[in-house]
């Protein structure tokens, strides 16, 4: 593997949990192992490591992003990732609220029910 995704693979395991991105990378066959290698090597080594912006702000834009594009798999991993990135849950709430007038009233209200499952399933009180 390159260094960029030996990198990237170290900050995604930081931000998500090793144990998710292992799970991700073992059960990766020949159809999908490229999109992790992508995944890795460029969101992870070449996005998340660049110096402008820090990672609990990261978090936030992938929250609001990922509420509005609807990816709720996708959701409930950066909000626990989001948390370990220093981000509140008072932060989420607002990051919530301004989906839900910028994307929709039902785009916020699916995103704080998926929210709130995140955190029980992190210990969040």
């Amino acid at each position: 593997m390159t260094e960029m995704y030996e990198r990237g693979l170290k900050v995604r395991r930081e931000v998500l949990g090793a144990d998710y991105v292992d799970k991700q990378i073992a059960s990766a066959d020949d159809f999908n192992r490229p999109m992790q290698n992508l995944v890795t090597e460029y969101c992870w080594g070449a996005i998340w490591n660049r110096p402008g912006l820090d990672r609990r702000t990261r978090s936030m834009l992938n929250l609001a992003m990922l509420s509005a594009l609807n990816r709720h798999h996708e959701f409930k991993a950066h909000v626990k990732g989001a948390i370990k990135n220093g981000v509140t849950k008072q932060e989420i709430t607002e990051v919530l609220l301004q989906v839900a007038i910028y994307c929709g009233v039902p785009a916020g209200v699916e995103h704080f029910r998926l929210a709130r499952e995140a955190f029980k399933e992190a210990g969040v009180a």
